[in-house]
């Protein structure tokens, strides 16, 4: 992996799935396996061989994370912290890096995001194209939970709908994105939208527009672990893979 890589891990929002546990607790701080959640999307990027990750998380939770994961030493990467005022959404949070990409690619990964793949396959060929941008697919079997693609002739990525109630196709837009430095002005110039968030299906619908966005199907297991029923199968699935 190029070392001009950098990670961005989103581990704000306000956890209302996973409530009672996420009461008092950071759901990116539950346990998934024998650790905490947000261990795995790091490690995930340090495999691919990215150094330096920026964590962004919210004001009420943010000593937790850093008192959590330190310095980064223990997972071989170094650790910058952003904190969100209020959960606004994905790509509200990813706006808050910009001065951390440094005018280069990033690779963001959601801290609720389970990923078997070694992401360095998916993140080199990224940066080998030469585009703008790149989400990793995944077939599931509810959809209406995710960003879904919708597809045209020929296989043809024409747009990313949020949640839709009628999925255009089986297919989940996993927590891994990667980006060059428009993502930016393409946050910036965002409304947000019927929730109340700024979305980054709008974004990576901007990239699409522009014939900028690449996209790869994910091979190996994939998961978020996000409501109740999501973490108990990630939590299965690391626990069985350790054994």
């Amino acid at each position: 992996m190029a070392p001009s890589l950098r990670g961005v891990v989103l581990a704000g929002g306000s956890g209302s799935r996973l409530l009672p546990l996420t009461r008092t607790v950071n759901k990116h701080l539950l346990p998934v396996g024998e650790v905490p959640m947000i261990y795995h999307p790091i490690r995930s990027l340090v495999r691919a061989g990215i150094e330096d990750i920026c964590v962004v998380t919210g004001v009420e939770h943010i000593g937790d994370i850093v008192s959590q994961l330190r310095s980064g030493r223990d997972f071989g990467c170094r650790f910058t912290y952003k904190c969100q005022d209020d959960p606004l959404g994905i790509a509200d949070a990813l706006l808050l890096t910009e001065d951390f990409a440094q005018g280069g690619p990033i690779a963001v990964v959601l801290g609720d995001n389970i990923f078997e793949d070694d992401l360095s396959g998916p993140l080199s060929r990224y940066l080998s194209a030469g585009c703008g941008a790149q989400i990793h697919l995944k077939p599931v079997d509810t959809p209406q939970r995710f960003g879904v693609p919708r597809f045209g002739p020929g296989g043809a990525l024409l747009e990313v709908v949020e949640k839709p109630a009628a999925p255009p196709s089986q297919y989940a837009v996993t927590g891994l994105y990667a980006y060059d430095a428009r993502v930016y002005d393409f946050i910036g110039a965002l409304s947000p939208s019927a929730r109340g968030e700024y979305e980054i299906s709008d974004v990576n619908t901007r990239y699409i527009q522009l014939g900028e966005m690449r996209h790869e199907v994910l091979e190996g297991y994939w998961s978020d672990a996000g409501t109740h029923a999501s973490l108990q199968r990630a939590s299965r699935y690391v626990l069985g893979r350790r054994n």
